[in-house]
């Protein structure tokens, strides 16, 4: 298998992004890095689409940026989850659950269609 296709997993690239920002704020390629390493390399999220959902999120009121100083001395633009971005998070978890739910029943393994009821 190629990989994930990015019109299968795009509406979660947020969902994934605010799950890296829970605990720290973070900067787009070590946001890049992290995805791919967790998924090990099952998906990497292009950089548009990357930047794309940080400035989505930001005029959504999920995620605020600034810039500060690296080690190296380059300054970066980082990330930071807000509390509003911590409630849709919860959300699209939520969401996704349903998704698995409903999904799942449509989907057969080696070949086998399970029935509503039936144990995989």
């Amino acid at each position: 298998m190629a990989g994930i296709s990015s019109d299968i997993i795009r509406g979660y690239n947020d969902t994934m992004i605010l799950y890296l920002l829970l605990d720290r704020p973070s900067y787009g390629y070590e946001i890049s890095r992290q995805i791919r390493l967790m998924t090990e390399e099952k998906y990497v999220i292009k950089e548009t689409t990357l930047y794309s959902a940080f400035t989505r999120m930001e005029r959504n009121g999920f995620i605020v940026s600034f810039t500060m100083e690296a080690e190296t001395g380059k300054r970066r633009t980082y990330y930071r989850i807000t509390e509003q971005g911590r409630a849709y998070y919860r959300e699209k978890c939520e969401e996704w659950e349903l998704t698995k739910d409903v999904v799942e029943r449509f989907i057969s393994v080696d070949g086998r269609r399970f029935l509503p009821g039936e144990s995989r």
